[in-house]
């Protein structure tokens, strides 16, 4: 891959002149690439998640070069959209569960073996989706989620998108993840592995989550993403507003809180069927 990093970097940077089949070839490979895993815009390494900057620019330049064509159905489903990204095109050799119902998996995105998808939901560009996972109804997995293995992303869930600027990292969900129903993780935060969000939650990078177990006080830094850490079990609660205003009118905020880590007994109950995949 070194040398299509190279070309992307070359081409992003210098805004360079590039025929029409140069560029349809170079941008032909990097779809691919990230059709089949081989390359993604984020990547654990050494314990640490590190945001592959060439990779959200060559999304960019998809963009960028792309020709908007029409891409209907018929008379009844009129759409129009870029022509370097197209929908995903999938076989039975994918083993893939994509169940009939209206769901959207946009080119340039990776769906491992095992993967299933509940109609209606949809699924970006830059998305990596490993084994196993199942993504429910009327989800969303946005641009350059990272999303592990075993993971339930739960009806109407939202895991955010984050494409620019290219060196922010994007939402990541580690392995063995339970995300409930119409939670909303935003704004590149990371939920570490086996950690439980139960309905509702909303994290984003300005969220404070309150770990009554540890009695701290979990934030981003300007250099570190919100990271909710493995094995906890988050619900949404509330905070008291403590202005004049506040107490006078009973106000609270939202606020994560983190009531306590997995055990066997929360493992129980979060068990997936393995029949359903």
């Amino acid at each position: 891959m070194n040398k299509l990093q190279s070309q992307i970097e070359k081409i992003y940077s210098e805004n360079t002149e590039v025929s029409t089949l140069q560029i349809n070839d170079i941008l032909d490979e990097f779809s691919n690439a990230l059709n089949e895993g081989k390359i993604r815009s984020a990547s654990k390494i050494n314990g640490k998640w590190q945001v592959n900057i060439w990779v959200k620019q060559g999304i960019l330049l998809l963009f960028r070069y792309g020709n908007l064509i029409d891409m209907s159905i018929n008379e009844q489903f009129k759409f129009f959209d870029k022509h370097t990204i197209p929908l995903r095109k999938f076989t039975t050799n994918d083993q893939i569960r994509i169940v009939p119902g209206g769901s959207t998996i946009r080119n340039g995105s990776y769906l491992a073996k095992g993967v299933v998808c509940m109609p209606p939901m949809y699924i970006n560009i830059g998305a990596y989706i490993d084994e196993g996972t199942m993504i429910d109804s009327h989800a969303l997995v946005g641009t350059c989620a990272q999303i592990g293995k075993r993971v339930h992303i739960s009806a109407a869930a939202q895991i955010g998108g984050v494409l620019e600027p290219v060196g922010i990292s994007p939402v990541i969900i580690e392995d063995d993840v339970i995300v409930g129903g119409n939670c909303g993780i935003y704004e590149g935060v990371v939920v570490e592995e086996k950690a439980i969000l139960s309905s509702g939650v909303i994290l984003n990078a300005s969220s404070k989550v309150y770990d009554i177990v540890n009695e701290k006080i979990i934030m981003a830094t300007d250099t570190l993403p919100l990271t909710i850490p493995s094995g906890a079990v988050v619900v949404q609660g509330a905070r008291a507003v403590n202005t004049a205003f506040g107490v006078a009118n009973h106000l609270s905020i939202t606020t994560p809180l983190i009531v306590k880590y997995r055990d066997h007994k929360t493992n129980k109950k979060t068990e997936l069927e393995d029949i359903l995949r």
